[in-house]
Protein backbone atom coordinates (compact mmCIF):
# COMPACT_ATOMS: atom_id res chain seq x y z
CA UNK A 1 0.00 0.00 0.00
CA UNK A 2 1.38 3.39 -0.96
CA UNK A 3 1.56 5.84 1.93
CA UNK A 4 1.09 9.61 1.56
CA UNK A 5 3.86 10.37 4.08
CA UNK A 6 6.56 8.49 2.13
CA UNK A 7 8.40 9.53 -1.01
CA UNK A 8 8.99 7.03 -3.82
CA UNK A 9 11.96 7.12 -6.21
CA UNK A 10 13.52 4.92 -8.91
CA UNK A 11 16.56 2.64 -9.16
CA UNK A 12 18.40 0.22 -11.41
CA UNK A 13 18.84 -3.49 -10.85
CA UNK A 14 20.09 -6.47 -12.87
CA UNK A 15 19.20 -10.15 -12.68
CA UNK A 16 21.55 -13.13 -12.61
CA UNK A 17 19.67 -16.33 -13.62
CA UNK A 18 21.56 -19.11 -11.84
CA UNK A 19 21.00 -17.65 -8.37
CA UNK A 20 17.89 -15.57 -8.98
CA UNK A 21 19.94 -12.57 -7.87
CA UNK A 22 19.15 -9.00 -8.88
CA UNK A 23 21.47 -6.10 -8.21
CA UNK A 24 21.71 -2.45 -9.05
CA UNK A 25 21.26 1.04 -7.63
CA UNK A 26 18.23 2.11 -5.63
CA UNK A 27 19.40 5.71 -5.82
CA UNK A 28 22.01 7.51 -7.88
CA UNK A 29 23.74 10.51 -6.34
CA UNK A 30 23.84 13.94 -7.97
CA UNK A 31 21.54 12.99 -10.86
CA UNK A 32 18.77 15.62 -11.07
CA UNK A 33 15.41 14.32 -12.25
CA UNK A 34 12.41 16.34 -13.40
CA UNK A 35 9.67 15.59 -10.89
CA UNK A 36 7.11 18.09 -12.11
CA UNK A 37 6.57 20.56 -14.93
CA UNK A 38 4.26 23.54 -14.77
CA UNK A 39 3.88 26.28 -17.36
CA UNK A 40 7.20 25.31 -18.95
CA UNK A 41 9.09 25.36 -15.64
CA UNK A 42 10.93 22.15 -14.72
CA UNK A 43 11.00 21.28 -11.01
CA UNK A 44 13.87 18.90 -10.27
CA UNK A 45 15.04 16.79 -7.38
CA UNK A 46 18.47 15.38 -6.61
CA UNK A 47 19.70 12.88 -4.01
CA UNK A 48 22.97 14.27 -2.65
CA UNK A 49 26.03 12.27 -1.68
CA UNK A 50 25.77 11.44 1.99
CA UNK A 51 21.96 11.39 2.02
CA UNK A 52 21.98 7.80 3.33
CA UNK A 53 24.74 8.32 5.93
CA UNK A 54 22.38 8.23 8.91
CA UNK A 55 19.35 6.61 7.27
CA UNK A 56 17.58 3.82 9.11
CA UNK A 57 17.92 0.82 6.76
CA UNK A 58 17.90 -2.16 9.14
CA UNK A 59 14.52 -3.51 7.99
CA UNK A 60 13.91 -2.75 4.32
CA UNK A 61 11.89 -4.91 1.93
CA UNK A 62 11.88 -5.39 -1.84
CA UNK A 63 8.47 -5.71 -3.46
CA UNK A 64 6.51 -4.90 -6.64
CA UNK A 65 4.88 -1.46 -7.05
CA UNK A 66 5.47 -0.71 -3.33
CA UNK A 67 2.83 -3.21 -2.26
CA UNK A 68 2.12 -6.87 -1.65
CA UNK A 69 4.21 -9.41 0.18
CA UNK A 70 7.93 -8.75 0.64
CA UNK A 71 9.99 -10.60 -1.99
CA UNK A 72 13.32 -10.02 -0.19
CA UNK A 73 14.25 -8.37 3.11
CA UNK A 74 17.33 -6.97 4.81
CA UNK A 75 16.32 -8.52 8.14
CA UNK A 76 16.65 -12.09 6.79
CA UNK A 77 19.64 -11.39 4.53
CA UNK A 78 17.88 -11.81 1.17
CA UNK A 79 18.24 -8.06 0.50
CA UNK A 80 21.58 -6.30 0.94
CA UNK A 81 21.97 -2.52 0.76
CA UNK A 82 25.30 -0.69 0.57
CA UNK A 83 26.25 2.91 -0.12
CA UNK A 84 29.17 3.63 -2.46
CA UNK A 85 30.39 6.61 -4.53
CA UNK A 86 27.65 6.09 -7.13
CA UNK A 87 24.64 5.72 -4.85
CA UNK A 88 22.62 3.20 -2.87
CA UNK A 89 23.40 -0.29 -4.16
CA UNK A 90 20.84 -3.06 -3.70
CA UNK A 91 21.30 -6.79 -4.16
CA UNK A 92 18.45 -9.25 -3.67
CA UNK A 93 18.06 -13.02 -3.76
CA UNK A 94 14.70 -13.73 -5.42
CA UNK A 95 14.89 -17.53 -5.13
CA UNK A 96 12.84 -18.09 -1.96
CA UNK A 97 9.22 -17.92 -3.15
CA UNK A 98 7.21 -18.48 -6.31
CA UNK A 99 6.28 -14.78 -6.31
CA UNK A 100 9.89 -13.63 -6.05
CA UNK A 101 10.99 -16.04 -8.81
CA UNK A 102 8.13 -14.74 -10.95
CA UNK A 103 9.38 -11.16 -10.49
CA UNK A 104 12.86 -12.33 -11.44
CA UNK A 105 11.50 -13.86 -14.67
CA UNK A 106 9.60 -10.64 -15.48
CA UNK A 107 12.80 -8.63 -14.99
CA UNK A 108 14.74 -11.11 -17.13
CA UNK A 109 12.12 -10.87 -19.90
CA UNK A 110 12.31 -7.06 -19.86
CA UNK A 111 8.67 -6.67 -18.79
CA UNK A 112 9.71 -4.86 -15.62
CA UNK A 113 12.57 -2.49 -16.33
CA UNK A 114 12.40 0.23 -13.67
CA UNK A 115 12.66 0.47 -9.90
CA UNK A 116 11.73 2.86 -7.09
CA UNK A 117 12.40 3.35 -3.41
CA UNK A 118 10.21 4.64 -0.56
CA UNK A 119 11.68 6.95 2.08
CA UNK A 120 11.18 9.82 4.47
CA UNK A 121 13.40 12.92 4.53
CA UNK A 122 15.12 14.46 7.53
CA UNK A 123 17.14 17.15 5.71
CA UNK A 124 16.49 18.96 2.45
CA UNK A 125 16.83 22.30 0.72
CA UNK A 126 15.00 24.03 -2.11
CA UNK A 127 16.51 26.54 -4.53
CA UNK A 128 13.64 28.72 -5.70
CA UNK A 129 15.66 30.23 -8.56
CA UNK A 130 16.55 26.87 -10.13
CA UNK A 131 13.43 25.05 -8.85
CA UNK A 132 15.63 22.28 -7.47
CA UNK A 133 14.94 20.26 -4.33
CA UNK A 134 18.04 18.65 -2.83
CA UNK A 135 17.60 15.63 -0.58
CA UNK A 136 20.50 15.94 1.87
CA UNK A 137 19.41 13.38 4.46
CA UNK A 138 17.10 10.39 4.39
CA UNK A 139 15.54 9.51 7.72
CA UNK A 140 14.24 6.03 6.90
CA UNK A 141 14.24 3.75 3.87
CA UNK A 142 11.11 1.59 3.80
CA UNK A 143 11.36 -0.35 0.56
CA UNK A 144 12.92 -0.77 -2.83
CA UNK A 145 10.43 -1.89 -5.46
CA UNK A 146 10.23 -3.01 -9.06
CA UNK A 147 7.80 -0.63 -10.77
CA UNK A 148 6.22 -0.01 -14.14
CA UNK A 149 6.65 3.78 -14.12
CA UNK A 150 9.34 5.25 -11.82
CA UNK A 151 9.92 8.78 -10.57
CA UNK A 152 13.57 8.63 -11.67
CA UNK A 153 13.82 7.72 -15.37
CA UNK A 154 17.63 7.50 -15.28
CA UNK A 155 17.44 4.08 -13.65
CA UNK A 156 16.61 0.70 -15.14
CA UNK A 157 16.16 -2.95 -14.29
CA UNK A 158 17.60 -5.62 -16.57
CA UNK A 159 18.38 -9.32 -16.51
CA UNK A 160 22.03 -10.21 -16.52
CA UNK A 161 23.36 -13.60 -17.51
CA UNK A 162 25.57 -15.65 -15.24
CA UNK A 163 28.41 -15.29 -17.74
CA UNK A 164 28.10 -11.51 -17.94
CA UNK A 165 28.29 -11.32 -14.15
CA UNK A 166 31.27 -13.67 -14.09
CA UNK A 167 33.08 -11.68 -16.80
CA UNK A 168 32.54 -8.46 -14.79
CA UNK A 169 33.91 -10.13 -11.65
CA UNK A 170 36.96 -11.51 -13.50
CA UNK A 171 37.62 -8.13 -15.12
CA UNK A 172 37.49 -6.41 -11.71
CA UNK A 173 39.91 -9.00 -10.27
CA UNK A 174 42.32 -8.54 -13.21
CA UNK A 175 42.17 -4.75 -12.84
CA UNK A 176 42.91 -5.04 -9.10
CA UNK A 177 45.86 -7.40 -9.81
CA UNK A 178 47.26 -4.96 -12.38
CA UNK A 179 46.96 -2.07 -9.92
CA UNK A 180 48.83 -4.10 -7.27
CA UNK A 181 51.55 -5.04 -9.77
CA UNK A 182 51.98 -1.39 -10.80
CA UNK A 183 52.14 -0.32 -7.17
CA UNK A 184 54.84 -2.95 -6.45
CA UNK A 185 56.77 -1.86 -9.54
CA UNK A 186 56.66 1.82 -8.50
CA UNK A 187 57.77 0.87 -4.96
CA UNK A 188 60.69 -1.21 -6.33
CA UNK A 189 61.65 1.54 -8.78
CA UNK A 190 61.81 4.17 -6.00
CA UNK A 191 63.81 2.06 -3.51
Amino acid sequence: MISKDRLYRAFEVRAEPEGYTVDGYAAVFDAPEVMYEYDGIMYTEVIERGAFNSAQMNDVVLNFEHSGKPLARTKNGTLKLTVDDHGLKAQADLSSTAESRSLYEEIKAGLIDKMSFAFTVNEESYDKASHKRSIKGIKRLFDVAAVTFPAYESTAITARSFFEAEAEREHAEARKALELALARYKFTEVT
